[in-house]
C-alpha cells in the first residue's frame, strides 16, 4: 500500500485510477467464475426493489444512508470488528432511511458475503450497493445480489458509458445514484436514468475533505433528483445547513463506524440535531 501515501509535497497518487485499474482485471476474473446470464437465475434478480428515492424523501425522514466500511485507503482499518448484520439492524432501527455496503475487498475490505448479509437483515431496507462499478457484469450481479440502488462515479467512466450502464441498470429496477465531485462532472454526466445525485465532498485524488463542495453544487443539480451529500459529514449542525441548500440525503459511514457501536453513534449524532 505504500503507492497509496501522501507524499510530501501535499499530492497523491491517483487512487482512484489503481482502484479502476484493479477492478477491471476482478471484473474480468469474475465473468470467468460465473457467467453474466447466470444471474437471471438468482433468487434476488426478481425481487422488488426498494425505493432509496421514497425513501429519503418521505415526511419524517433522517435523510440519512448509513454506511457500513471496514478501510479506506486514505485512513486505513476504520473497524474491523464489527459485525455487519448486528450494525445494519441497529441503523436501521436508529432511524436510518437507507443503507450503504461497500463491495470492494482490495481497498476498502468490503466482500459479496457482507452485501448478502445486510440484504438478509434487513429486508425492507433500500440497500446501495457501494462499488466501483465499470462494467455491465456488476449491475447484473447487483440486482442478483438483492440491491436497490447502484452507485455510478462521474470520475471513473467517460459519459457515453456511464449513460448505457444506467440505462441498463433502470431497466433492470434499479435505482442509479451519479456520484459527482464537481460542476463538469455533473453537466456532462447527468442524464434521464439518474434517480439520485450524491455530491462527494472528498477529493478522490488528495483525500481532502470540503463541505464546500456540496454547497457549490447544490443550485446546479437539476430538481428531478433527489440531492445527497458524501463524506464528511460529522457534525450534526452541517445537516441543517445542507438541507437549506436543498439537500435530501446524507451519507455517511467513517463517522460511525470508527466508533465501538456504529449504530448507537448515529443514534447520538441524531439527537445532537437537536
Amino acid at each position: 500500500m505504500n503507492s497509496m501515501k501522501t507524499s510530501t509535497t501535499g499530492k497523491s497518487t491517483d487512487i482512484l485510477q489503481s482502484i479502476v485499474e484493479h477492478k477491471r482485471r476482478e471484473v474480468a476474473q469474475a465473468k470467468a467464475n460465473i457467467p453474466a446470464g447466470d444471474f437471471e437465475l438468482f433468487p434476488g434478480f426478481g425481487r422488488p426493489v426498494n425505493s432509496l428515492r421514497q425513501a429519503l424523501l418521505a415526511e419524517g425522514s433522517t435523510g440519512i444512508i448509513a454506511e457500513f466500511k471496514r478501510r479506506s485507503p486514505s485512513k486505513g482499518t476504520i473497524n474491523d470488528l464489527a459485525a455487519i448484520r448486528e450494525v445494519t439492524r441497529g441503523y436501521v432501527a436508529a432511524g436510518a432511511a437507507g443503507l450503504s455496503v461497500l463491495t470492494d475487498e482490495r481497498f476498502f475490505g468490503g466482500t459479496e458475503a457482507d452485501f448478502h448479509e445486510a440484504r438478509t437483515g434487513n429486508t425492507a431496507a433500500p440497500l446501495l450497493r457501494k462499488e466501483f462499478i465499470i462494467d455491465e457484469y456488476q449491475l447484473l450481479e447487483a440486482k442478483a445480489w438483492g440491491a436497490d440502488v447502484v452507485l455510478l462515479i462521474a470520475a471513473c467512466l467517460p459519459p457515453a458509458e456511464l449513460a448505457e450502464l444506467a440505462r441498463l441498470a433502470r431497466s433492470l429496477g434499479l435505482e442509479v445514484l451519479l456520484e459527482v465531485h464537481s460542476r463538469e462532472e455533473l453537466d456532462r454526466c447527468f442524464g434521464p436514468d439518474i434517480t439520485l445525485v450524491g455530491v462527494n465532498n472528498r477529493n478522490l485524488k488528495t483525500f481532502g475533505v470540503s463541505l464546500d463542495t456540496s454547497l457549490q453544487l447544490a443550485e446546479h443539480i437539476p430538481a428531478q433528483a433527489v440531492k445527497i451529500s458524501e463524506s464528511g459529514l460529522s457534525d450534526p449542525a452541517a445537516l441543517t445547513t445542507l438541507r437549506a441548500a436543498g439537500y435530501q440525503g446524507f451519507l455517511i459511514g467513517e463517522n460511525f463506524m470508527k466508533t465501538p457501536d456504529p449504530a448507537a453513534a448515529l443514534r447520538s449524532f441524531l439527537a445532537g440535531q437537536g
